[in-house]
């Protein structure tokens, strides 16, 4: 189809874009100053680890065969047989899996050991995203989400978000608490930073979502005329949904907390657009904007629950992505139209329980397989090479210690003609022991 693979060129970049910087931005921005660099570093990092494994044996296990849980990982072993033009596509599908990963990362700010994260990283995506995403996307009889049990998920509520909520709360409660938590501030250092991320993620979003359509193969003609009706519906179910997690979000913000936050607006964006992942294709432009403000609100009363509930999620990981993939997942079933991709009314329009009972069913799986899968990689690697780093370490930054630097150089220079009063005695570096 003319124009589909400069399509998929540009969908393909964006949602790489979502990981780097976009999401190293946004996290970046809310970490404390001595925290930011190592939370960038995550991502970037993921990025190489995932992008060089999707390669190697992602694909395979994804997308080569049937299977319940996953096909044959070696199958298309670094993708022989897969031809030249197919390559975008695998492209494509890495991006998905980079940005899963690199999306758990922001529960452990500030205390998870650098090489516990990279050996992690790669034991995760293995264990745990390529069986999920084989499940979900490769949608064959055998898959078990997408295939027995028969649930929507358009873009990756269920092996995206869900998945990558599910692991940021089980390696939360393995790590245990950050020093100080709940006892002293622990404020984003710079939200102008977070609000740059927050707008690439949205833009970025575009690829995610909209490049996810699935041709039905029945003609050139029908295919071309799927992609004008489709993508247009997920475009416009992607910018409305969110801008209505925005209003939800600050809604309840304003109630809980007297103040609408800039903060507050930024995660709106990303409840939204968590939320409208799975349901993209699925719902019109009312249930979008339904879908997108249920989330927003629930999510900004979810993230409040961490300081009651006792467990340190320190960048609302599970708050906006565990509790936005659920929402969005589950609400296909009460918003599906019999026009949408699915092709399955929803609970408001006739279609009865049948589908939200898929739709659940879908979630609850999602979240039992990262749960266990997730704790028995944590644990291993918690008893063997240790997840946290030391006390010291933590009070002095987590920048410094893992990796030798600081974001910022504090350190007023005096010209050699200047003088070395109480300025120049004030001054110390960043690092030591300052805490943001």
């Amino acid at each position: 189809m003319d124009g589909y693979y400069a399509f998929m060129l540009v969908a393909t970049a964006l949602v790489l874009m979502m990981t780097v910087p976009a999401l190293a931005l946004f996290y970046g921005g809310m970490s404390r100053s001595k925290s930011v660099l190592n939370m960038m570093m995550m991502s970037y990092v993921a990025a190489a680890i995932v992008g060089i494994l999707y390669v190697a044996v992602g694909w395979s296990m994804g997308f080569s065969g049937d299977g319940t849980f996953f096909a044959n990982p070696f199958d298309l072993f670094w993708l022989d047989g897969v031809a030249t033009d197919g390559y975008i596509g695998v492209m494509f599908q890495m991006t998905f899996a980079i940005i899963t990963v690199a999306l758990i990362s922001g529960a452990v700010a500030d205390r998870m050991k650098f090489s516990a994260w990279v050996l992690f990283v790669p034991l995760w995506a293995v264990l745990c995203y390529f069986p999920m995403a084989h499940m979900v996307f490769s949608c064959t009889d055998d898959s078990l989400i997408c295939g027995r049990i028969g649930a929507q998920d358009y873009a990756g509520g269920t092996a995206v978000h869900i998945n990558a909520g599910v692991a940021a709360l089980v390696l939360v409660l393995l790590l245990g608490k950050r020093l100080g938590f709940g006892k002293e501030p622990m404020r984003p250092h710079n939200l102008t930073l977070t609000m740059l991320g927050a707008g690439l993620l949205w833009f970025g979003w575009y690829g995610f979502n909209v490049g996810s359509i699935v041709f039905g193969g029945e003609s050139p003609e029908a295919d071309m005329a799927q992609f004008f009706s489709e993508t247009g519906r997920t475009f416009a179910n992607t910018t409305l949904a969110t801008m209505g997690a925005i209003l939800g979000w600050l809604i309840i913000e304003r109630i809980l907390h007297g103040k609408a936050t800039s903060l507050g607006a930024a995660s709106g964006i990303v409840a939204g657009l968590v939320a409208i992942t799975p349901a993209a294709g699925a719902v019109d432009i009312s249930g979008a904007v339904a879908i997108g403000a249920i989330s927003g609100a629930l999510c900004a009363w979810a993230v409040s629950w961490k300081f009651k509930l006792g467990y340190d999620d320190s960048l609302d990981v599970v708050g906006v992505h565990l509790v936005g993939g659920i929402v969005g997942t589950v609400l296909i079933g009460v918003f599906s139209t019999a026009d949408g991709a699915g092709g399955i009314d929803g609970l408001l329009y006739g279609g009865g329980f049948g589908s939200l009972g898929d739709q659940t069913l879908g979630a609850v799986v999602a979240i039992v397989f990262s749960g266990i899968v997730t704790l028995v990689i944590g644990l291993a690697i918690k008893y063997t090479l240790g997840l946290r780093i030391t006390e010291e370490a933590e009070v002095e930054g987590i920048d410094f210690d893992q990796h030798g630097e600081t974001a910022y150089d504090l350190h007023t220079s005096l010209s050699s003609g200047g003088s070395s009063g109480v300025l120049a005695q004030a001054t110390r570096p960043v690092n030591e022991g300052a805490n943001a």
